[in-house]
């Protein structure tokens, strides 16, 4: 199965054709009060669909998992006293059959369980014969296949009203993100699947409070449907990934500045093309930093063994195999090797800071 069989999130009182669709709310559902309070000041704005997290998948053990199904209760009262959607995330049958049961409006997966084909054919079989919006984040590694994959199990199951998160990916490396956006991922599922709702969690790519605003400016740019942003009443008290959580009055003040361009081909739009050479332009760096890591751990070595810093045949296996690749690939050999050489020249410089100490 190649395609998807889509319908519209039918979300009740939500105008799903006016960008961006926004779903707000903290991290974790912590307490009533801490829901509630969260809940009030997102209505009190006007936003109209409230997000927590029930079961919270963690790293390592001893962190917060979450309040499990005795927050429900908490979501069920968000939409008893405000009228606003609830959405949770979902890992395993169990927690769709209690979010069910609660009455829950729309449900996401979890970037860790999108990787996990088996996880996603037990949700996706959970889901049969169920009529409820799902929204299916990235997996944690650029793997798009496998992001289509979970996409697809979950369609198999009868569910139409499907969506895609992008929340970034992750990477070993220290970047500007906690996750690497790579633009051009979402974008080539949107080649794939125009008609799929992508959503943009600029919390979990960013990390960071300060990058929320940029980044859903850029989602904007690119085109996405909607955001799901991570709002705390208390941020700086949040049990759970409390640096990139916002309160619900900043929320609506990034919001209410967004510019929001209609007219948006996603493929062809000149500033989403910018924004993905921007995106290579820093991976580039990012690999350029881990090769001069290596290039001094080499230096250490040679250091140790009183070997001399520039290896000549090793220098001239690298120009003519990386020039010989260059142009399979398209480019220029000259260009190439121009590259390579300032990329040497730089290595050596770093070396001979090691040897020479």
């Amino acid at each position: 199965m190649d395609d998807l069989r889509l319908t519209s999130l039918n979300l009740p009182g939500i105008d799903e054709n006016k960008r961006p669709l926004v779903i707000a709310g903290p991290c974790s559902a912590e307490t009533e009060e801490q829901v509630m309070a969260t809940a009030r000041q997102l209505a009190e704005k006007g936003f109209k669909i409230f997000r927590a997290g029930v079961w919270k998948p963690r790293t390592k053990p001893g962190g917060f998992e979450g309040m499990g199904e005795t927050a429900l209760p908490w979501l069920q009262r968000v939409k008893e006293e405000t009228g606003m959607l609830i959405a949770t995330e979902v890992a395993m049958p169990k927690h769709v059959e209690a979010s069910l049961k609660a009455g829950v409006d729309l449900l996401w997966v979890g970037a860790r369980t999108t990787a996990n084909p088996f996880a996603m054919q037990e949700l996706a079989d959970s889901l049969k014969g169920v009529d409820i919006p799902v929204l299916v984040k990235n997996p944690v590694n650029p793997d798009i296949e496998l992001w289509i994959g979970a996409l697809q199990r979950i369609n198999g199951a009868g569910i139409t009203r499907l969506g895609a998160i992008h929340r970034g990916f992750s990477s070993i490396d220290q970047k500007i993100y906690r996750n690497a956006p790579m633009w051009h991922i979402p974008i080539e599922l949107h080649r794939r699947f125009p008609n799929l709702p992508l959503i943009c969690d600029p919390s979990h790519i960013g990390g960071r409070r300060d990058l929320i605003a940029p980044l859903c400016q850029q989602a904007m740019d690119m085109g996405f449907n909607g955001l799901i942003v991570e709002s705390h009443c208390n941020p700086d008290c949040a049990w759970s990934d409390a640096k990139q959580q916002v309160m619900p009055d900043v929320l609506d003040f990034i919001l209410d500045r967004l510019v929001v361009r209609e007219n948006v081909e996603m493929t062809e739009s000149l500033s989403a093309l910018r924004k993905q050479i921007d995106t290579l332009d820093n991976d580039l760096m990012d690999l350029l930093t881990r090769r001069m890591r290596v290039s001094r751990e080499i230096a250490t070595y040679k250091k140790e063994h009183d070997m001399a810093v520039v290896q000549t045949g090793r220098y001239s296996e690298i120009l003519d195999k990386r020039g010989a690749q260059g142009v399979l690939c398209g480019m220029d050999a000259d260009f190439v090797r121009k590259i390579y050489e300032a990329i040497h020249e730089e290595s050596v410089r770093q070396q001979m800071d090691i040897i020479n100490k």
